[in-house]
This record gives C-alpha cells, structure tokens and sequence, in this order.
C-alpha cells in the first residue's frame, strides 16, 4: 500500500509505501525536508499534519500529547496511514 503526501508551502509530492519513513519515502522521492537525529528524539524534522492520519512508530516521540492532539509531527519515526498533507516550511527539493 502507498500514500500520497503533499508538502506545503512548497507544492512538492510523493509517495509514500506503508512500512517506511515520511522522512525516508520524501529522501527516496527527491525531496529534502529538516532532519538530524532520525530517532525521534531532536524534534529538528517537526512538522505539522494538515490533513490525513499517521502514526508514530516508537511509543514515546519527542512531541508532547498536545502537539499530537494539534497535528505535530516527526516525519523521521512517522508513517502515512492515509494520503496526507503536511506543513514543512524549509522542504525543498534536491538541486534547490
């Protein structure tokens, strides 16, 4: 099964396969969007769901239980679990 995603502002769009990363399926597809530590404990990927569901594939993220309730995301430890939109600010694509 696959997703699609839509960053905004930016307008850029990928798929992403169940069982893989946001951050991952968005390196995958060319698109770079803010990382570091890849576990989910730095917050430098923070994003924001507009529409769509996931879920979080470590127990505790480093959001708390209001940012979640508000859409806050961590793309590195997120999956798509539905076509989905996502703020990320400073996405670009690679070359950009």
């Amino acid at each position: 099964m696959s997703y699609s995603v839509l960053i905004q502002p930016s307008g850029l769009r990928f798929t992403a396969q169940a069982g893989r990363s946001l951050l991952r399926a968005a390196e995958d597809a060319g698109a770079v969007l803010p990382s570091s530590c890849r576990n989910g404990t730095c917050r430098t990927c923070l994003c924001q769901v507009r529409e769509g569901a996931v879920v979080h594939t470590i127990e505790w993220p480093g959001v708390t239980r209001e940012e979640r309730a508000e859409g806050w995301i961590l793309p590195c430890v997120a999956e798509a679990r539905s076509d989905i939109v996502i703020d990320v600010p400073l996405a670009a694509s690679f070359g950009d």
